[in-house]
Order: C-alpha cells, then sequence, then structure tokens
C-alpha cells in the first residue's frame, strides 16, 4: 500500500467552515451567532482571538476561489452562517448573506469545483440560544425550515448538502464540557441537545425532500476507533463505553433506530414517539471525520498511547491504522450509504522561511492516512472522496489562531496566504490521478 491508487472516479477536496474563515461578522446583515458570544467572554479563547476577521475570506471571496483551483482539486465543503443568511434563527431571511453563498457557489461551478455544502457547523444564531438553543425542540423546527429554504436556493447548484458537521462536538464540547460554545456544563443538557441534533437532521432530510430538493444529503460525524490500552476487563469495558458514547450514540440512531443502551450509558429524556423513524431518514450518504483514535486506560494514572508516529500541535496521537480499523468496523456494523472522508488533518508548528513553508510531518500525516484509506477501501468500503482539513490556517475555536491545519499558511496581520510544501504534495497527487 506504499502507492497510493484510486479509482478514477474518486473525488478529492479540501475543506472549511463558515465561522473560522469568513470574519464580516457584523457586516452584510448577519446576526450573531453563539460562537460571536462565546469568543468574546475573558478566558474562553486562547489570547482572546475571536472570529471577527478570522481569514477576511468574506472580503476576499474571489482570491480565494483562486486559491482553491489552484491545488486541482475536484470539490471543496464549506458551510453557511445560519445567522448570516437568518440572522435570528426564524422569521426574516438576508437576502445579502443569501447572495454570498450564491457567488461562492457560481465561483466554485466556474472554476470547475464541485459545491459541498454544510448547513450547520456550530455557529446556532444567539437568538435561538436564547430561547434554549438545540435544548430546545423547537430548534430542530427552525432548522427544518432553514434547511428547506437553503435546499431551494442552492439546489442543484451544488453537489451535496450536509445537515450537521460533528454533532458531538456541538453536544459534549459544547453542552457538557463547555469548552465550546454556548459554554454549557450539563450531562443532561448534552443528552437532549444531542437528541434534537438528530431529530432536526431527519426533519431536514423531510423537508427538503418534500420540497422537491433532489441534491444528494447527508450527515458528517467525527468518528474513532477505540482501543484498549491493555487487555484487562476494565480498559475493554471503557474502550466499548467510549465507543459507544462517541461513535454509536450517533450512528445506531441513524442506521437501527434506537440509542445504545447499558447499565453505564445514560438515558435521554425528551425521546418522543416517532423521534426514531424521524432521525433515520435514509441518507444518500455519509460523512466522517477522522483525527485520532480513542486510547482507553483505566488505570490511574492512565497509560499513555504508544505515540509511535508523533503527536500534532493539538496533542493528538497520529495513528493513521485507527482509519482503517474504523472505517472497516462500521462497515461490519451497519448498513451504509457511500462515504465521504469529509475531514481529515494535521496541526503543525508553520511557518513561513524565504517564502516557503517546510511541513514535512503534514505530508506524512496525508499520505499515511490515504494508506489507510485506500487498505479500507480494498477491504470492500465504498468510500468516494476525500477532503483534505483545511484549506488555509484559520479561526480553530478554543484555540484561536494558534493552530494550523491549513494548506496555505495565514499571516492573519497581512491575510497573505502562502501554499506549504503540503499543497504542492496534494496538487501533485491529485494531478498524478486524473491524468495518470
Amino acid at each position: 500500500m506504499n502507492t497510493l491508487t484510486f479509482p478514477p472516479t474518486f473525488q478529492w477536496g479540501v475543506a472549511t467552515s463558515a465561522y473560522q474563515i469568513e470574519g464580516a461578522a457584523q457586516e452584510g446583515g448577519r446576526g450573531p451567532s453563539i460562537w460571536d458570544t462565546y469568543s468574546h467572554i475573558p478566558g474562553k479563547v486562547v489570547h482572546g482571538d475571536t472570529g471577527d476577521v478570522a481569514c477576511d475570506h468574506y472580503h476576499r471571496l474571489e482570491t480565494d476561489l483562486d486559491l482553491i483551483q489552484s491545488l486541482g482539486v475536484d470539490a471543496y465543503r464549506f458551510s453557511i452562517a445560519w445567522p448570516r443568511v437568518q440572522p435570528l434563527g426564524q422569521g426574516a431571511w438576508n437576502e445579502e448573506g443569501l447572495a454570498f453563498y450564491d457567488r461562492l457557489v457560481d465561483g466554485l461551478r466556474a472554476r470547475g469545483i464541485a459545491p459541498h455544502v454544510t448547513l450547520y457547523h456550530w455557529d446556532l444564531p444567539q437568538a435561538l440560544q436564547d430561547q434554549g438553543g438545540w435544548e430546545s425542540r423547537d430548534t430542530a423546527v427552525h432548522f427544518a425550515e432553514y434547511a428547506r429554504v437553503m435546499g431551494l436556493r442552492l439546489g442543484e447548484r451544488v453537489a451535496s448538502i450536509c445537515t450537521h458537521n460533528e454533532p458531538w462536538c456541538t453536544a459534549v464540547l459544547g453542552n457538557e464540557q463547555g469548552r465550546f460554545a454556548p459554554g454549557i456544563q450539563d450531562t443532561r443538557v448534552m443528552l437532549r441537545v444531542a437528541h434534537h441534533l438528530l431529530l432536526s437532521h431527519g426533519l431536514a432530510l423531510q423537508a427538503m425532500r418534500a420540497a422537491g430538493v433532489s441534491t444528494p444529503l447527508g450527515i458528517v460525524l467525527n468518528q474513532s476507533p477505540a482501543t484498549p490500552a491493555t487487555n484487562s476487563p476494565a480498559d475493554r469495558a471503557l474502550a466499548e463505553r467510549e465507543y459507544a458514547q462517541f461513535v454509536r450514540w450517533y450512528m445506531d440512531p441513524l442506521f437501527l433506530k434506537q440509542y445504545p443502551q447499558g447499565p453505564d450509558l445514560p438515558v435521554c429524556d425528551v425521546v418522543q414517539a416517532g423521534d426514531m423513524d424521524t432521525i433515520a431518514q435514509p441518507m444518500d450518504f455519509l460523512g466522517i471525520n477522522y483525527y485520532m483514535r480513542l486510547w482507553c486506560s483505566a488505570a490511574t494514572p492512565p497509560l499513555p498511547a504508544p505515540n509511535a508516529m508523533g503527536v500534532s500541535e493539538m496533542g493528538w496521537e497520529v495513528y493513521p491504522h485507527g482509519l482503517y480499523e474504523l472505517l472497516c468496523q462500521i462497515h461490519r456494523d451497519y448498513t451504509l450509504p457511500p462515504i465521504f472522508i469529509t475531514e481529515n488533518g494535521f496541526a503543525g508548528a508553520d511557518t513561513v522561511v524565504d517564502g516557503r513553508v517546510v511541513d514535512t510531518p503534514r505530508i506524512d500525516y496525508m499520505r499515511t492516512h490515504l494508506q489507510a484509506l485506500q487498505a479500507a477501501m480494498a477491504a470492500g468500503v465504498n468510500v468516494q472522496g476525500f477532503f483534505y482539513w483545511s484549506l488555509m490556517d484559520n479561526f480553530e475555536w478554543d484555540s484561536g489562531y494558534d493552530k494550523r491545519f491549513g494548506l496555505f499558511h495565514v499571516d492573519y496581520a497581512t491575510q497573505t496566504r502562502t501554499a506549504k510544501d503540503s499543497a504542492h504534495w496534494y496538487h501533485g497527487l491529485i494531478a498524478a490521478h486524473r491524468h495518470g
């Protein structure tokens, strides 16, 4: 598997999200999101960084589209900022915001790049959070209407529409651990949020299809295999529980119409009759974001992961084989639609020296993960595309601008974009597959 060879129909892409790159937080009729509120609370984000300006993508759209085109990718995955198109999350629509995404989609298509849309990448309109946020069932209803309108607006111009990006992060990091917006620390709230996110996904698919939207529809989940540190019963039980809460809590409702059950697993108290049928709408694709495995040690202190291939600047173990393990496991456990790897990437300590960014660890990361992906496909897993995260360095949530995942380095003071060595490598890989 040292040679990377993928089918001619395989889609090569790159990904971003709205709050992380757009900036123009108070321009063009955009309303505030929960991340606007959260990032301005002292102590919540490294260095007090916010997404107010980010990569200024809103004003640099055309040159950034040229940047994407320079990579030679087939596809670009981006998210829509809900408060940019509907400032209050319900009621009036903002034509200026809608027109921005029209220009983005049309600009991609004009350059021969397939647009892949994510409707929700964590930037809930603050007005909806003020009414209960995702803990409220009403938010799921509002989301379905938002999805219907955007599905009709973008329609046949886009290659796919994804409802949610990583609902686990919204639920757990945002509403149980309080590390992400809106900063709530309550397990009961987290469970309600997780359920309403899944419910809103099902309602959105129903609404879009009822409106005649024929674009492929799906969801994106962050997933990892769970590895027990030893063969002890305690470590094995911990791995099963971690996997159930991280992967199965979202996959089981979507594909089996039930939540995982067990003596150590919680129960959500807002599930209503018919919810599971709504959640388990047939999907045209499943997006999977993979960065690392779950290393499960019940010892005190926990046994460290081997880290044979090192760790990223995020402190995440580099474990490419975990992508193979994960894909093969979910392939065994569920009847799945086609899969896209919608995010996979590496945070490095990247600096520009004489106009060049030497990021060999990122290239190694990409190569080894693509080898693992290739092995999973050879084992029968139907994967149809790969999106590197991210197009460019950006606002990395609670880490602010300290962590750099991009193929393009961003000097935030000048907004200068510089292609890293990994960008050139990725361009070469895509060209070899396209012309080889």
